[in-house]
This record gives structure tokens, sequence and C-alpha cells, in this order.
């Protein structure tokens, strides 16, 4: 027998939580940038290690809308019934691509720190960077960047859009709609992510290359969008939004989501060491001898081991998938171990001798930080929290595993 949801006295609606939201992001972001900008300017070489520190944070929240836009198309590409509920979050997460456009701009602009190798005027004296100039250079990377911005924002606003239509109009053809385009859409998302993450990370060292690197970017975006949508979740929960809408079966499948893909990154990043270690060519061994030099040893095992042995064995029981006490503690920590990974595969091309910490590492984050916070409070504002005439809807809020 099918279970009934009584939601006449839920809020679903972020109200005042809004305004609150925008503040407070709106003031850890001025406190990250005024601290970054003064760290950089009284500092040795604070130029150079700002956008060193931007890159790293960078790859890190784009990441997350990446991850939110995945969420939202598979949704729709699969018919899937039990995520609506928790959907809009994604949605409202995918949507920040917009604002990641423009904290793209200081990438730009810093490319002769930041990919040095390649935008140096010499960089044709060197036989493997002169075969690879066709497709490193300047004006080329710009316009990949704007088309991968263009395909992105237009997915993340279109789905958005027409789910929103659809809580005014109850139209069915919105959802065919949204299915119907779900599937050239994955395939976008796969391919601008892919070359993204090659332009982003891969490009930081030109002589390395890993056709794998794509996926496991992949993986980490995922996983870390399955984490802030659960977390951003609890947290309307606990402030009385959705009260009865999200239910420990959906904090139990996204549980599971996370438990998949912690093995899934596992998979992908022991996969491609494997083969680079086994094939043992120069090129491409250099990268990861980076990361066993001084410092970075001890912290790449400290990756292994907190990105994957630590969550497998959280996530593994059902008990902290449907303990919303702990599954806020594990959402926390795959947010936070998954900014250690992209610190893990960006610095060490900069610092190959060991790690160097700066507190711009930390600031950048605040500031981005921010500014993301307050762009899923603009866009929770405007909707419902919860799609309200999603022809699953019903389905959705009486979902049980078995």
């Amino acid at each position: 027998m099918k279970k009934t949801i009584d939601r006449s006295n839920e809020n679903r609606s972020l109200g005042d939580l809004g305004p609150m939201l925008t503040r407070v992001g709106g003031i850890v972001a001025a406190i990250g940038i005024l601290a970054t900008l003064a760290i950089a300017f009284t500092s040795d070489h604070g130029t150079e290690r700002f956008f060193k520190s931007y890159t790293t944070n960078f790859a890190y929240f784009l990441s997350l809308s990446l991850g939110g836009i995945f969420f939202v198309v598979i949704q729709h590409l699969t018919s899937a019934t039990w995520s609506v509920v928790v959907r809009r979050i994604a949605e409202a997460i995918a949507a920040n691509m917009l604002l990641l456009l423009g904290l793209f701009i200081p990438i730009a602009f810093g490319m002769d720190i930041i990919y040095h190798h390649w935008t140096d005027p010499h960089a044709a004296s060197d036989p493997v960077l002169a075969a690879k100039l066709g497709y490193l250079n300047k004006p080329f990377f710009l316009i990949r960047w704007g088309l991968y911005f263009l395909i992105w924002v237009v997915l993340s606003r279109f789905f958005h859009g027409q789910s929103v239509k659809q809580d005014t109009t109850g139209d069915i053809d919105h959802t065919l709609r949204m299915q119907k385009w779900s599937a050239p859409a994955i395939v976008l998302f796969a391919l601008t992510t892919t070359f993204a993450a090659f332009d982003l990370i891969m490009s930081l060292n030109p002589h390395w290359y890993s056709t794998i690197l794509g996926v496991y970017y992949f993986a980490g975006c995922a996983l870390s969008a399955f984490a802030l949508i659960a977390m951003s979740s609890m947290w309307l929960q606990a402030k009385g939004r959705i009260t009865e809408s999200v239910t420990t079966e959906h904090y139990h499948d996204l549980g599971k989501l996370c438990f998949a893909f912690t093995i899934f990154w596992a998979y992908i990043g022991f996969s491609q060491f494997m083969l680079i270690w086994y094939a043992n060519i120069p090129e491409e061994t250099e990268w990861y001898l980076h990361r066993i030099t001084g410092s970075w040893l001890p912290f790449s095992w400290g990756i292994l081991i907190a990105h994957f042995v630590v969550p497998f064995l959280f996530f593994i029981s059902r008990i902290p998938k449907r303990s919303r006490a702990f599954f806020r503690f594990g959402a926390v920590y795959i947010l936070i171990i998954h900014w250690c990974d992209m610190y893990w595969v960006t610095m060490p091309e900069w610092y190959t001798d060991g790690i160097h910490f700066n507190l711009m590492d930390i600031t950048l984050f605040l500031a981005m930080g921010g500014l993301f916070l307050v762009g899923m409070a603009r866009r929770l504002g405007k909707a419902s929290l919860v799609p309200e005439k999603d022809p699953r809807l019903e389905g959705s809020l009486a979902f049980e595993n078995y």
C-alpha cells in the first residue's frame, strides 16, 4: 500500500531564508576578497600565488555546478521518480554556471602565469610543445571555454526554466521536452566536461597526457554534487522547509549514489595510475613523480585513504544513509576532501618539491564559496523548493527503498 504524505502545512518556499543566506554569503565573500587582496599585495610573488590558488578553487566550484547539471540531466534521461523532490536544489546548484562564467575572467587574464609552459613565446622550441601549439594557444583556449560555458549555461537555464514554468502551468509537455533534450544534453555534457578538464588541469603540464583525467574530474563533480544536494536538503529541513517532501528514503538513495561514486572515483584513479605505472613512459610518469616528492608523498597517501577508504567504510552500511546526523557529517566530509583532491591535481604542477600552503588557498575558497551561496539562494528564492506540478511528484513523495 502506498504511503500518503500530508504536505498541507509544509513550507516549500525559501522565504526569509533567502535574504539571510544572501547576506551571509555576501559577508563571507567580502571577507575572502579583502583578505585575498591584502595577502596578494603584501607578500612576495603575491600575484603569482593568487592565480595558482584561484585556479584550484575555480576547478572546485566549477565541479559542483557541473555535478548539478549531471544530476538534473540524468534524472530526466532515466525518467527517474525518486529524485523529483530534491531536483530543484540540484537545478539551483547547476544554475550557478552563469556566476562561474564571470569567475573565469581572472583565469583568462592570468594565463601567462597559470599556463606559462605553453603561453611562453619560446614554447615552440620544445618539440613536444611545438606539436601541441595548434591546440594549446590563447585564442583557441578562450574560444573553447566560451563554447563550454555557452553549452553549460544553456543546459542549466533550460532545465531549470522548464521545471519552474511547469510549477505554474502543470503542462506535461515541459516534462516531455526535458526528457527529449536530455539525451543530446548528456552527450554535450560529457564532451565539454572532458575537454574542460584537459584544458583547466591537464594543460598545466603540457608534456603530460591522460585520456582518463576527464572521467576522473567528472567522478569528483558527481560525488561532490550528491553531497551538496543532501547537505542543502538537510539544512533546509532544519530550518523548517520541505520537512515532509524529502524523507529518509530520498537520503538513502543519495547515500547510495555517494557510495557508488566513491568507488567509481577510486576505480578511475587506480586505472589511471596502474596504466601509467605499467607503461612506464617518462612523459606520463612525470605527473606522479611530482606527487611522490617531498611532502606531496604523505599528502598523496592521505588522498587515497581519506577520499576512498574512509567514505567507503562510512557509506557501506545503510545506517549513515538513513541517519541525518551521520549523513550530514559524511556530506560535509566529502565536500572537504574533494577540495583537497582538486588541490592535489593542480598544486604539484607549480610546486614540485612539496606542499607550499598559502592563506590565499583558503581566502579564495571563502570568496568563491560566498558568491556560490548567494547564487544558490537567489535561484532557490525565485520558485518553490520542490517541482510542484511534476507528473512524477506523487511517486517521488511515496518512494520507498526495498
